[in-house]
């Protein structure tokens, strides 16, 4: 074993046995209601695993949460140092990284939660594949891993893959719905965050174009290695996928990022409670309402005369004694 691969051996050792002791402690709770050996209380021990590591991950996910939104909000920052420095790529790199460690960005940190998760899902995927040769893993045993590995599930088993099927039709249609149900949700989460919860300057710059090409590559990338992944990874990561578009929209519903269409449309729904309770929101924009704004009234000019009319329209002036001036008058 060489060097890297001692690395290796001594990062995933460890979550062979975590991986392992949640698995047996949901199992354990749902072989109370299932038979211990059915394929629906190793399912649904997958599904109680992969609900627990993404509990534990939701610190994690909360700081891919700021970094993205920090990422968004300095695309106009790293465009103007693109126009300034764009024929030095060596200082804009250089300005660009000045800029993440003065706002406390760090460009990878929207990648966490991912990279998190690839050696837990490795390692389930190993966990699994042993118990296939009937060979116990971390604190599986041997007897356990013979019970999950061949868990009847639709036909086939847990460990079954689409090119593992046996000639089980079943087990063929469920492992392409599931591969179609992975990538289709890891497709819908990526894209969720584009459209909803990024400004529109963010959707230009070399960020969107990082995400962009994430949102095509990786389901592509989980759609052509799905079909060896056995169900019991397939149900892991769909499973996980789902959580994370659940988590996502709320997080971008109630805390969306400013200046997106998330943000407008919490601005609408604030705006609507506050008037459906007779309040005023400071700092929202009610769309589509027409406002008249009451202004004092003008003063009317008086239309220009000559002379001779402003004399016909002044008060005769009485005279001391009390008789009219003009001389056609009498008391």
């Amino acid at each position: 074993m060489g060097f890297l691969g001692s690395i290796g051996h001594f990062i995933i050792t460890p979550l062979y046995y975590l991986v392992s002791a949640v698995l047996l402690g949901w199992h354990h709770v749902f072989s109370l209601v299932f038979s211990p050996s059915s394929g629906a209380s190793w399912a649904l021990s997958i599904i109680g695993l992969t609900l627990t590591i993404r509990a534990a991950l939701i610190p994690l996910f909360v700081k891919q949460i700021k970094s993205s939104r920090n990422m968004q909000m300095l695309q106009p920052r790293v465009k103007e140092l693109q126009k300034k420095f764009g024929h030095d790529r060596e200082r804009l790199t250089q300005e660009t990284m000045a800029l993440y460690k003065e706002t406390g960005t760090n460009p990878f940190s929207s990648c966490l939660p991912l990279i998190v998760q690839m050696p837990i899902f490795l390692a389930l995927f190993r966990i699994l594949s042993k118990a296939a040769q009937s060979k116990g893993n971390g604190l599986l045993t041997k007897t356990d891993a013979l019970t999950f590995a061949h868990a009847p599930f639709f036909g086939g088993t847990l460990s079954s893959s689409f090119v593992k099927s046996n000639g089980h039709v079943a087990v063929q249609i469920i492992a392409i719905v599931l591969v179609i149900s992975m990538t289709l949700t890891t497709f819908l989460t990526q894209r969720q965050l584009m459209s909803k919860n990024m400004p529109d300057d963010a959707l230009s710059g070399p960020y969107a174009q990082q995400q962009k090409m994430l949102l095509y590559v990786l389901p592509l990338v989980f759609a052509v290695g799905g079909i060896a992944f056995p169900i019991g990874v397939l149900m892991y990561w769909t499973t996980s996928n789902l959580w994370t578009m659940g988590q996502q929209f709320y997080v971008i519903r109630n805390n969306p990022a400013p200046n997106t269409e998330a943000f407008r449309a919490k601005q609408k729904r604030d705006a609507d409670k506050a008037s459906a309770k007779g309040q005023t929101v400071p700092g929202t924009v009610v769309v589509d309402e027409v406002v008249e704004e009451r202004r004092p009234a003008q003063r009317q000019q008086p239309k220009k005369q000559t002379r001779e009319q402003r004399r016909a329209q002044a008060p005769k002036n009485p005279s001391p004694s009390g008789e009219a001036t003009d001389k056609g008058e009498t008391n």
